[in-house]
């Protein structure tokens, strides 16, 4: 069964969300709060859990607060109306008379059974009761021998059609979600299968046609996952380099896909509640008060507002709640780490606006000392906080303004000589700071009816990040590097799509509008080590724009019950343009020698990008797909060109194929799903870096390689997932722009050519949580050259934990056996480089009410 190819969903876990069966076409009365359009949604390869630490022992029991029975031309509609879902359970049973559901925690609010004689014609009676505390049974009686299955949020829906039942000769009960075109026959036995449905266009991960990884709210805590470099951990064939504890710079790489050219636009697409995040200092924040992380591997350019050559990493926050709502959690650990997040929810005007809040502050010791100075190097503190209010005026409007603010005060990038005896210690002749500071707000309009869903998404983020480190790494006063950068985005977007109610024919088409600003004054100061004629300041001045305009759109058509075709086609252009000076000055500042200008350099670039999917379900727990994706990355201006001949450099190009299998047994207890991908790039951008400068250029690319993925649930309370990555991404052609050397046949930075992770975690009915995780990262290179390397390495993270109703207390160990990993490292002069976190442990409070 197929839905619409270019979304799929999540449950929020702080509403309710069991639905069962209406006909095709129906919708319940839709509830404000749970009718959020999210852009990007893709759903989780399992069901989202809820995320008390009452829920994590037992599951919320859903409170089942009304029924309503509404009569129709050919039966009953049925809704109970319920909150506090959490991973709701129903089984069906038939018997000669009656169709008998048996809902799993869950509480029937009256306290009182419910029964109601001869609703409708063909319905002899309609009861819910109490069989326990936490489960609810609702009898039908009834000589209608079929059922239609749908859902949608906050509701258990049942619709019953006698007279199509009279008319069938074959008794059948049949579950239908709001975008399938075929209905899977139910087996003899009458199991019931739920499908999860929600705000957009209701799609299981199983049922999405590419390579794509979901977290969710309950993955994100049971992991403690705050970081990209969490996310990136747990994700195949995606990588991600920190800068040490603070957030000077941090690279990445997906499928062979980087950002090792930080300044130009980002090859992967960083959503934060609908704000594209972009740049090197800016996209390592603290993530909090998560629903959950998706990341999609592979071009994405149909779907989204900005375009994405090598995947995109959506991170959506929890909404705001029609119930008050209360969550924290603190942390204390070795460094003197200290962690706390806090959010608060809850109506302003019950069912119409709503509210929620969140909000972090940490702060922690540096991992490096400078015994120097007698110093720490990094740690420091920050705080971050977010606001969001959800108005609806009526049940088709829905209208969301985000706001979001950060604050990091932190040392400098913790660089170390890599040779040195101890990566935790160093001599520096300056300690260093980093500041960042960033904003980002969002207004979200949607528009959703029967016929047509509308969505325009507006979008403005400004960063601004200061700093200064000892770039040479050692006791000499030789170079110190001082960057003062800022950074202006704004978008717009806007979507028209089919209606969730689409089914054979799925269609969206949208267009995107951005405008970027990128100030660049940095100074490169020369110490009282070097010989005099070079000791000064080399002051770099650049201002940089660029301007993006697409359109885009992607339909599916399901030509069979079994085959989906899928095609797209996304028209972008792009202006950028860079005006940059660079300027000495001595020491005394008595002497100023104009070293380049440049003015208004300018280059352009426009492209279409196709993509084509098919996709087959052999069973419905077997699905095969294959696809063929234009990729771009638009031409840029170079961050610090050193002529004219420098300054911009060419877009990027690639075709992408790829094919897979999804699949699940055991009544989805068991899932695994493997992947492989082949991608051309042409004109890959890159820089050659020598004693800290940068000249960027292009060449060809190849990517080869796969992903594996495993979820299982043998036994109640033991879930076993595991994750695997392989890639090989070598240079096809092209030079080091200092040397001369040829890169054929090297590997491009930054893509390790494997990555896994395992994780093994056991919930018992006691309330015990125990964790044991195994995150592993093979060869990777940290230049062109290939001649800085980080050997293969493994992290064992491992977490312990009792929870009781609304609490919960955890001890942690990450990176258990003391690891030592590099995570970036350049040659300055002097091999440097920045270790990743030592053995780092304490204790976590979390509450939930």
């Amino acid at each position: 069964m197929h839905g619409s190819r270019y979304q799929a969903v999540l449950i929020s876990s702080s509403v309710a969300v069991l639905l069962i069966g209406s006909s095709a076409g129906a919708k319940p009365p839709s509830e404000m709060a749970e009718r959020i359009d999210r852009a990007g949604a893709v759903s989780t390869l399992h069901p989202q859990p809820s995320t008390s630490v009452k829920d994590w022992l037992a599951q919320a029991l859903a409170q089942i607060t009304g029924i309503q029975i509404n009569p129709t031309e050919s039966g009953i509609e049925l809704f109970l109306e319920a909150t506090n879902a959490g991973l709701a359970q129903v089984s069906t049973q038939r018997t000669e008379n009656a169709l008998i559901l048996e809902i799993q925690n869950a509480q029937l609010v009256t306290g009182q059974d419910i029964r109601q004689e001869n609703p409708a014609e063909g319905i002899e009676s309609i009861s819910l009761q109490s069989l326990t505390q936490d489960s609810v049974q609702l009898v039908i009686v009834t000589t209608a021998e079929s059922a239609q299955i749908s859902t949608s949020p906050n509701r258990l829906t049942v619709a019953v059609n006698t007279v199509a039942a009279t008319a069938s000769p074959e008794p059948t009960l049949k579950q239908e979600a709001d975008t399938e075109t075929d209905e899977a026959e139910i087996a003899e036995d009458d199991e019931l299968e739920i499908v999860v449905t929600a705000e957009k266009t209701p799609e299981n991960a199983q049922d999405v046609p590419l390579s794509l990884t979901v977290l969710t709210e309950q993955n994100i805590e049971d992991a403690d996952i705050t970081t990209l470099d969490g996310v990136a951990d747990r994700t195949p064939n995606f990588t991600f380099f920190p800068g040490g504890s603070n957030r000077t710079s941090a690279f990445y790489s997906v499928r062979g896909v980087t950002n090792f050219n930080a300044f130009s636009r980002d090859a992967v697409g960083f959503f934060i509640d609908d704000v594209p995040y972009d740049f090197a200092g800016f996209i390592d924040q603290d993530l909090i008060d998560l629903e959950r992380v998706e990341v999609l591997r592979g071009p994405q350019n149909t779907l989204y507002g900005r375009s994405s050559a090598g995947g995109v990493v959506n991170i959506i926050s929890r909404r705001p709640t029609n119930d008050f709502e209360f969550k924290g959690a603190a942390s204390y650990g070795n460094f003197d780490a200290f962690k706390t997040q806090v959010s608060v929810s809850g109506p302003i005007v019950e069912d119409r606006l709503l509210f929620r809040l969140s909000g972090s502050f940490s702060t922690q010791d540096g991992f490096v000392t400078n015994t120097l100075l007698n110093d720490d190097v990094d740690g420091g503190t920050y705080w971050t906080g977010r606001g969001q209010l959800l108005w609806t005026p009526t049940d088709e409007w829905e209208i969301l303004l985000n706001a979001s603010v950060a604050d990091y005060r932190e040392g400098a990038d913790p660089f170390v000589l890599v040779n040195a005896d101890d990566p935790f210690n160093t001599q520096l002749s300056l300690n260093g700071f980093n500041d960042l500071v960033t904003n980002a707000q969002s207004l979200r309009i949607a528009y959703n009816t029967s016929d047509i869903r509308v969505t325009s998404i507006t979008a403005h983020r400004f960063s601004s990040q200061k700093a200064a480190f000892d770039q040479d790494g050692s006791i000499a006063n030789i170079l110190i590097n001082a960057p003062d950068f800022s950074s202006r985005v704004i978008s717009q977007e806007i979507r028209v799509q089919s209606p969730e109610e689409s089914d054979r024919f799925q269609w969206i088409l949208g267009g995107y509008f951005e405008r970027s600003t990128f100030d660049n004054q940095r100074d490169f100061i020369s110490g009282t080590d070097v010989p005099p004629a070079n000791q000064g300041t080399l002051r770099s001045d650049g201002d940089s724009v660029s301007r993006s305009l697409a359109a885009f759109g992607q339909a599916s058509y399901n030509v069979t019950d079994k085959l989906t075709l899928t095609a797209g086609l996304r028209y972008e252009d792009t202006l950028a343009s860079i005006d940059y000076t660079q300027t000495f000055i001595s020491p005394d500042g008595a002497f100023v020698l104009p070293v380049l200008q440049l003015n208004n350099i300018e280059i352009s670039g426009s492209e279409l990008l196709p993509r084509f999917a098919v996709d087959y379900r052999f069973t419905p727990n077997l699905m095969a797909y294959g696809s063929i994706t234009r990729g771009y990355r638009p031409p840029g201006a170079s961050f610090e060109p050193n002529d004219e001949s420098t300054a911009v450099f060419e877009a990027e190009t690639s075709w992408n194929y790829e094919v897979g299998l999804k699949t699940s047994w055991l009544e989805n207890r068991l899932i695994l799903n493997v992947s492989g991908f082949f991608n051309n790039t042409s004109n890959f951008q890159f820089p050659s870096i020598q004693n800290g400068v940068a000249l960027v250029d292009n060449a060809d690319i190849r990517s080869i390689g796969g992903e594996l993925e495993l979820i299982a649930r043998p036994i109640e309370g033991l879930e076993l997932s595991a994750g695997l990555g392989l890639l090989n991404s070598e240079f096809r052609n092209g030079a080091d722009a200092f040397t001369g050397t040829a890169l054929r046949g090297n590997r491009t930075p930054l893509t390790p050519n494997l990555t896994y992770n395992i994780a093994a975690q056991y919930r018992s009915e006691i309330g015990i949580l125990s964790r044991l995780e195994l995150i592993g990262v093979g060869s990777t290179f940290f230049d062109e050259l290939n001649s800085i390397e980080q050997e293969p390495f493994v992290l064992v993270n491992v977490r312990l934990g009792y929870e009781s109703d609304n609490y919960g207390i955890y001890l942690f160990a990450n990176n258990l056996f003391d690891t030592r990993y590099l995570t970036q490292s350049f040659d300055f002069g002097n091999r440097i480089g920045i270790f990743g976190a030592p053995r780092t442990i304490g204790v976590q409070v979390r509450a939930n009410f």
